[in-house]
This record gives structure tokens, sequence and C-alpha cells, in this order.
């Protein structure tokens, strides 16, 4: 017997829940590709897109991940043997570092760790030294999916504005973008990426690069962008198939104008927003109660650096493992696990796990996840405080 039976809660850090509306609306035949609808509804997407992002600039999509998203941003702006600037608070800046290493593309890299967000101070100093400007783009990831660091992006902005440097700042938006809150153009952002696997709450397979006018000037000056990353055609397109550099992602179209009248135009972003925060403090609040006795221990220890989209947690291994272990088997809860800490043939990487708070997420399924957590602890005999479930319903009260 398992009371795993029923639907399955995917708690993990994206893909993240997808609603029913959005696959109901991806639930249709093969659409014209030519004219009619969907040349409508593309078009009806990218001013909802620009909102999300608080943007007036440009917004390319493309058919892939967030690592694509991560390519195309990089060779519209930065040639090889051109120097970027990486802020890594996880394993999501060393991707994009080595990413870019691997186009010819300069990196110089300041480590900041897996328990914290980048150190403002540092990123100051290291681009005031920077008096020939040589760094022509700063890349910092908002939220670090593996970590749940999230790093001050309107600081940043706002440091590089008072130095005067011309570098763009560009940043990964792909664990949060409507989750955690985030300002394009009040904050000073340059290009932004994002996938739709996550806040977006439509299946992974699109992702999004927004960028400004200044961008944009260096793309113009580009001598060599392939056919296929430029972003140019991508958002301002002769012809339909320009947007895609052939056939367009037709369903995941369709659930992406779906989920963004849910955002937008029904809930709002700033109450979207506001609900994830408000669950990711109840998260918190049980994780917090349940760390006062045993191996728990949340991977951010200032509330002010963690994410409202995803909680990274730590445990003594093999704990992590048998704790998702036991709640896929017995509770129907399947949990993240702990990316980047470890690889998988260290033993250490058997004493994480994460939470993925982020979409179409409420709060009896975030409250059920927390009690499903406690009776997995529960069960394997792992020592936790006391009264956190009471502690996370008062967060949502």
């Amino acid at each position: 017997m398992t009371l795993a039976n029923g639907r399955h809660i995917l708690a993990i850090p994206g893909p993240s829940v997808m609603p029913d509306r959005v696959l109901n609306a991806m639930h249709r035949a093969a659409p014209n590709i030519y004219t009619g609808e969907l040349v409508d509804l593309t078009q009806s997407l990218v001013p909802d897109l620009n909102a999300v992002a608080r943007s007036s600039g440009h917004v390319a999509m493309y058919i892939g991940n967030g690592h694509a998203a991560w390519e195309a941003a990089l060779v519209n702006i930065l040639s090889p043997g051109d120097t970027a600037l990486v802020l890594a608070t996880g394993q999501f800046g060393h991707g994009w570092a080595e990413m870019a290493r691997r186009l010819g593309i300069k990196v110089k890299v300041l480590e900041f760790g897996k328990r914290s967000p980048f150190d403002a101070a540092k990123v100051r100093e290291t681009l005031a030294a920077d008096k020939d400007h040589t760094i022509k783009a700063v890349l910092a990831v908002q939220v670090d999916t593996a970590t749940s660091a999230k790093s001050d992006i309107a600081a940043l902005g706002q440091d590089m504005a008072q130095l005067d440097h011309p570098a763009l700042l560009m940043v990964d938006c792909i664990a949060c973008l409507a989750c955690d809150r985030f300002e394009m153009d009040a904050w000073g952002v340059d290009v932004m990426v994002a996938g739709s696997q996550k806040g977006l709450m439509v299946p992974p397979g699109m992702s999004f690069v927004f960028f400004n006018e200044k961008a944009d000037k260096l793309r113009g000056d580009m001598q060599r962008v392939s056919s296929y990353w430029d972003w140019r055609p991508r958002s301002r397109p002769a012809q339909y198939y320009q947007h895609w550099c052939g056939t367009a992602p037709t369903h995941h179209l369709y659930g992406l104008r779906e989920a963004l009248d849910m955002i937008l135009h029904e809930e709002g972003l700033e109450a979207v927003w506001t609900r994830h925060e408000k669950l990711a403090k109840a998260v918190w609040a049980a994780f917090e109660t349940w760390s006062r006795d045993g191996p728990i221990e949340l991977n951010i220890a200032d509330r002010a650096h963690r994410s409202n989209a995803v909680t990274s947690v730590r445990i003594r291994a093999p704990l992590g493992t048998q704790l998702r272990d036991w709640l896929t088997e017995n509770a129907g809860v399947t949990l993240g696990i702990g990316l980047g800490m470890a690889t998988p043939n260290d033993p250490a990487w058997h004493g994480f796990f994460r939470v993925g708070h982020m979409g179409h997420v409420n709060a009896h399924m975030i409250l059920g996840t927390l009690a499903s957590i406690e009776a997995g602890l529960t069960a394997l005999e792992i020592p936790h405080g006391r009264g956190a479930l009471e502690a996370a319903a008062s967060a949502c009260a």
C-alpha cells in the first residue's frame, strides 16, 4: 500500500507545475503557420512578455531551453577576444561562463561560493579598476537555481551607472522571472534571459532574450552573428517565419498565451510576486523550525538573499536522497536534487535537496508538500524541530 496514488506534486525548481488551462490550450490540432490566428497570437505575446520583464525594449523568442538563451545573448553582442565579467553564486554562473569561453570570449570570474549572493563591494572594486573598459559585459544570475541565492540586480545596475562603466549588464532570470521581482528598465539591465518552464508555467522548450537599444547598437557593430541566433529578425520580422528562423513552436505559443493571460490580465504581476513571497516565507518558516533540532539547514541563511522561487536545503548524507525517495514512493511528492552541490559519485551529493515553489502554486499545494516532508522526516526518524507546520500555516494566514 502507498499513499502516493493520486495526483503527483512535482515540487522541483522547474519544470514547474503547469496549469490545466495551459495544457488544455495546447491540446489542439496543428495550426496554419503562415497566416491567421497563430500570427496574431504571436504578435500579442511580445508586449505581454515585456510587461512581465518590466521592459520597454525588444524580445527575441527561441525554440530552446535556458542554455539556448545564454548562447543567443552572448553571440549577439560579444566577439571572440572580448572580455566578460561573470559573477558566480552557484552552478549557473559558472555554466554561463563556460559557454562564453567555448565561444572564444575571455572570462573573468568573481567567485562568491555556493551560500551567498555576490558581494557588491567586490564587484564595484573590480569595475572601478577596469580603467581601460576592457570588460564588455557583466554576466549575473539573479537567482541561482542550484543554490537558491538571490542577488541584488538593482544595486548592481545602480553601481554600474554611478561608475559610468560602459559594459552591458546581462542577467539570467531563468529561475525567477514572474516569481521574484525584476524590473529590467528601472534597474538598468541591458540584456535578460529567461525560459518558459518555471515562473511562466509552460512546458520546457521556449526561451527568451530581452534587450534594449544599447545592446542592439552593439549587435549592429558585430561583424558576424549566426542566422539562427541573430535576435534582430526574431524581434522585428519582415515575415512571420523569421520570428523562429523556421517553423514556430506552435503549441507552446498557445500555452504561453494562456499563461500570460493568467499572470498579467487576471491575477496581476504585483499580486503574483506577492503570492510567491508569502508562500516562500511559509517554506522558510517550516525549514527554520525543523532546523532547530537535527541536521536540516537552509543553504542561504539570510532571508533577504533567498529566492521566492526555490529553496535549497542541506541535510546530512545520505538523508537527502533517502528523504526524496521516500516522498516520491510514499507521498506522491518529488523534490529536486541538490544540483551543483556535488557530483552523483560524491557521497555528499546525497546530502542536499531543493524545493521548488514557483509558478502555478498556492497555499494548499505548499502546505501539503511541507506536511509530506514532515511525514518523511518522521518515517525516516530524522531529527527535526517541532511546530514547523504551525509556523508555515501562520505565514500563510
